[in-house]
């Protein structure tokens, strides 16, 4: 028992894993004897120091690749299918403009590449290596009382390694989602506790509670950048209606800016705010996904169908948009959240925010004072 009162015995399933892992690993170093045991030592050893290898080389790759992938990309000079596009056409510009955009999607999907290829090229060595390191110990006798006692002393040993790794992988979870479902019981364990304030935090210093959930963070926004990219394709394939009012109000418009302003005052004139959808999301936690279609047919809908129509119907006049999601004002001194749109002026050479759905309550279309009523947290695509 330590000082914070947890024994061996606690009711904690964390803690009856570790001990089983190393309880495990005791009877298998003892049924292989010395022999076996020295071998998957070395085995795990040498695995061990690869996968880092591996991964710094991959990482360091990946790192270097990037910004020429980048670079190649934009010279490439994307163009974004038209809404009759096929489905490979849309999804294709999606993906190639997320490697585009996004700097750590681009930079994991190198990684993941990288990592790959390098992992199946020491794949064999690793075993070569471990098999003549511990071709010498191949003529130790496997059975009899002190070969078996040898052994179990080595399969203590390794499963101790393997339970450092699974306390490790358990404490970046509990670093990475600290309000997490499973984060209060692991630490409930007195054993992952002891073993993480002794080895892991001073062995990892600052890398899983503070940069790694940084990290994370980032990577959870590109995340949610590429989840509403998904928008680019399945808003693409446009009904002839919608393709035609488009048309019809854009008609005569002399430039991007007065295209964009008149669908702009017509979504906005003619969508009401679904507040039955709200309800029942927030009561009910029925969320009723809904398409541009549905929006044009019913004229109805909440913040994200507002942009999403409005993204659809600028694209069928040829103007590049975006759906940007994050917190709106709620006029109570708070935010909650939202969704609006960005398009691009040809002319300006800049892109403006709007919003249609606050349209009825007054001039959102590229207003001074927008991004004090509007915060964007990473939802951005197009």
């Amino acid at each position: 028992m330590s000082g914070d009162g947890w024994t061996i015995f606690d009711a904690n399933w964390v803690t009856w894993i570790l001990l089983a892992v190393v309880a495990f690993s005791l009877y298998q170093g003892i049924r292989r004897g010395a022999s076996g045991s020295v071998k998957q030592l070395l085995f795990f050893l040498v695995s061990a120091i690869v996968s880092v290898i591996v991964i710094i080389l991959s990482a360091v790759a990946a790192s270097s690749v990037s910004p020429y992938l980048k670079d190649w990309l934009i010279e490439r000079d994307l163009v974004r299918p038209k809404a009759d596009a096929s489905f490979f056409a849309q999804f294709g510009y999606t993906a190639l403009s997320g490697l585009r955009d996004l700097p750590l999607l681009r930079f994991s999907a190198l990684f993941l590449v990288f990592h790959t290829i390098v992992r199946l090229l020491t794949g064999l060595a690793t075993r070569l290596v471990a098999s003549v390191i511990s071709f010498p110990f191949s003529i130790v006798p496997t059975g009899g009382t002190v070969s078996r006692s040898i052994g179990g002393v080595i399969g203590a040993a390794l499963g101790t390694g393997r339970a450092l790794l699974f306390t490790a992988v358990l404490f970046a979870y509990c670093a990475l989602f600290p309000q997490g479902p499973f984060t209060d019981y692991i630490g409930q364990s007195g054993l992952y506790r002891e073993v993480a304030a002794q080895v892991i935090r001073p062995a990892t210093g600052k890398l899983f509670e503070e940069k790694l959930p940084v990290f994370a963070q980032a990577m959870t926004s590109e995340l949610d950048q590429l989840w509403q990219k998904r928008y680019d394709v399945i808003d693409a394939d446009l009904p002839a209606n919608i393709v035609q009012a488009a048309a019809s109000v854009t008609e005569g418009k002399p430039d991007d800016e007065a295209k964009a302003r008149a669908l702009y005052d017509w979504i906005g004139s003619r969508i009401s705010y679904d507040n039955d959808k709200v309800v029942a999301y927030e009561e009910k936690g029925d969320w009723r996904e809904q398409n541009p279609e549905q929006t044009f047919a019913t004229r109805k809908g909440v913040c994200i169908d507002y942009a999403r129509l409005y993204a659809a119907m600028a694209r069928s006049v040829n103007l590049d948009v975006r759906v940007v999601t994050g917190l709106g004002y709620d006029g109570r001194g708070g935010y909650g959240p939202h969704a609006w749109n960005e398009v691009y002026l040809t002319k300006q050479q800049k892109w403006i925010p709007l919003d249609s759905t606050w349209a009825k309550t007054g001039n959102w279309f590229d207003s001074p004072g927008f991004s004090d009523t509007h915060i964007r947290q990473g939802g951005l695509t197009g």
